[in-house]
């Protein structure tokens, strides 16, 4: 009976083990050699300049841990027989890489949220269903498809939630140590990652609490800031050997994100609610709703049950608050900010699982959790719009047409026919440069189309605060301007979803909606001069 439970476990870690690796690397090549995340971009573009006798990747934005992983994981490759490539991976092979490292990183925090939920859930049954819902978690599975550090931060800050739990158990050197390495390497990959140091600071907090060992506790805390100080340097020498360049790049970061420096592509957080743009605008969408609905009810049994006196759940449930209240409160709330605690949600929402006794409810909760990660596997299985758009374009509008399309957007369409005229607009401008407004009368009366890339622009500028580039895409949507909507390619929303209703960086890299717009009706010049003259609409007077 003994062995035929242990098949069954075994079965059934394979078995998850395999559907994990599937969400993670199936479509890793997504964007067929076109790379439209920019954040990516640029880390596969500094290790693309990386050698072997100098493997400063001269990046200051983030630190220089996934570089210098990526990069020797690259010589590893280099060293086996048969390898005839050049010393340093070019900018196609370092995007692969570190596509590969994401998925890796988004694999392993899988496996220790399950060595996490140990302490967290007495009943198998409930850690079984919290990997389940870990593997169909659409925000997982985006960012283990972007080269970027975000899955890197997520491992960084499970990992220290394990090993805090392990300290609470028993601390010993070793764990000391390991903790230090860790946080170490996560502050080398990203300066933020200061703040998942939480749980093992918590967790001897907690320990003095619980020993009254005052001594050993200031010999642990000092031997951990040691420790972690001297693996961040160790594993991001820019530390140290670029303070300057590492510190400016830092400043700017931070005033980006406080909103002391405000630019085009942050205006999306102009007049937003703490707190309340994450929870509508985010986790909906990473989390899916139905999680995220159940995870709020779960927190609430969880402080009804007095769950909360747990020493384990208090590590879990105060780091985790942090991370929110921290992030949630910045002026720039982007996607890839909350990201740590995207597996909050699936250990809180499983805490409800535990309640429920009709196994008809119970089946379908699960299913309701998963669908949403289901649904989004979809995007890498299906042609990427901006593909689809491009085919569509080729084959339906004529050869020599003008078209307006829009300029820093994430990217514009790729593969259009070189004998199409398209100009792109800085639609940026309208509100600072005055003659602005002419130019793009006198291109919307030569145009015969209009392409809107995605929803970055317009969905941006769609307030007060923008009057002149709101009035034009009110007119353009309205069919004011005399353009119709003639095609739209989007990929179908899961769960009632529209991804153009979350925050930008969810849709705009991997599927954006493409809107495509022909002229059916013909007007002057002077007629779009006049539409858009901001001072004629009743807007103005209400504003002024």
């Amino acid at each position: 009976m003994l062995f035929k439970k242990k098949q069954i476990r075994i079965s059934v870690f394979i078995f998850l083990s395999i559907i994990l690796i599937l969400t993670r690397f199936i479509k890793l090549d997504w964007g067929n050699g076109f790379f439209f995340h920019p954040d990516e971009n640029r880390d596969a573009l500094a290790l693309s300049t990386m050698k072997p006798d100098n493997i400063n990747p001269s990046n200051y934005a983030y630190g220089q841990f996934p570089l210098i992983v990526g990069f020797l994981s690259y010589r590893l490759i280099a060293h086996l027989p048969g390898f005839n490539g050049p010393v340093a991976p070019n900018f196609e092979q370092s995007i692969f890489i570190l596509r590969t490292i994401s998925a890796i990183a988004s694999c392993l925090s899988v496996f220790f949220i399950y060595q996490i939920s140990k302490y967290l859930f007495k009943n198998k049954i409930s850690r079984y269903l919290l990997v389940i819902t870990m593997i169909f978690t659409p925000g997982l599975i985006q960012l283990a498809h972007f080269g970027t550090n975000e899955s890197i931060l997520i491992l960084i800050f499970t990992l220290n939630l394990f090993i805090s739990f392990k300290i609470l158990h028993k601390t010993n050197f070793k764990y000391i140590l390991l903790a230090g390495l860790i946080s170490g390497i996560g502050i080398a990959t990203k300066i933020s990652a200061l703040i998942f140091t939480g749980p093992i600071f918590l967790s001897l907090l907690l320990n003095l609490i619980i020993n009254k060992k005052f001594l050993n506790i200031i010999k642990n805390t000092g031997l951990f800031i040691i420790t972690t100080v001297l693996f961040s340097i160790i594993f991001s020498p820019q530390f140290i050997f670029n303070q300057s360049d590492f510190k400016s790049s830092v400043e700017y970061e931070v005033l980006l994100s406080t909103g002391k420096n405000k630019i085009f592509y942050t205006d999306q957080f102009l007049n937003t609610t703490p707190y309340l743009f994450q929870i509508k605008n985010i986790f909906p969408y990473t989390n899916g709703i139905p999680v995220t609905v159940i995870s709020l009810i779960g927190l609430v049994l969880i402080f009804k049950t007095k769950k909360y006196q747990n020493k384990y759940w208090q590590i879990l449930l105060i780091s985790s608050a942090v991370i929110f209240f921290y992030n949630g409160q910045l002026y720039t709330k982007w996607t890839r900010y909350i990201s740590p605690i995207f597996f909050i949600l699936p250990i809180l929402s499983c805490f409800l699982f535990d309640f429920i006794k009709n196994k008809f409810f119970f089946c379908g909760l699960i299913i309701l959790s998963i669908l949403p990660g289901i649904l989004f596997l979809r995007l890498y299985f299906q042609p990427d719009t901006r593909f689809t758009a491009s085919e569509w374009i080729v084959d339906h509008i004529p050869a020599g047409s003008y078209v307006l399309s829009e300029s820093n957007n994430v990217m514009g369409l790729p593969l259009l026919p070189s004998n199409l005229s398209v100009t792109d607009f800085d639609f940026y401008k309208l509100e600072t440069d005055p003659d602005s407004t002419n130019e793009l009368s006198r291109l919307l009366s030569e145009s015969d189309y209009i392409f809107v890339p995605s929803r970055r622009v317009f969905k941006n500028r769609n307030n007060s605060n923008f009057p002149v580039a709101n009035l034009y895409y009110q007119n353009l949507f309205s069919g004011q301007l005399g353009f119709t909507e003639i095609k739209k390619i989007e990929n179908p929303p899961y769960l009632f979803l529209n991804s153009e209703n979350a925050e930008e960086t969810w849709s705009v890299f991997d599927h954006p909606t493409i809107r495509i717009y022909q002229k059916t009706s013909f007007y002057n010049q002077q007629y779009y001069q006049e539409i858009l003259d901001i001072s004629r609409h009743p807007i103005y007077d209400k504003q002024n």
